[in-house]
């Protein structure tokens, strides 16, 4: 990664209800906030000196910097 808090995603939902969760830095990692998309939303999110991951749940398509990924349902 380059410089911290530079880093975006976008995530595109496929299909109705899917969970964007971000997760917090520190010895504890701990959910900080949650978005539920329905199908065609986009969300851009970005790394930032609170978060250090971000969690998706259900259908939905990733761009990142280092490429293109696809999370499915379970």
């Amino acid at each position: 990664m380059s410089k911290q808090g530079s880093d975006y995603v976008i995530i595109k939902a496929k299909e109705d209800g899917v969970n964007v969760i971000g997760l917090t830095r520190g010895s504890d990692t701990r959910f900080h906030h949650s978005e539920k998309l329905d199908q065609g939303e986009v969300m851009i999110a970005q790394f930032t000196e609170h978060t250090s991951a971000i969690k998706v749940r259900g259908n939905a398509q990733i761009y990142t910097p280092f490429g293109e990924v696809e999370s499915t349902r379970k």
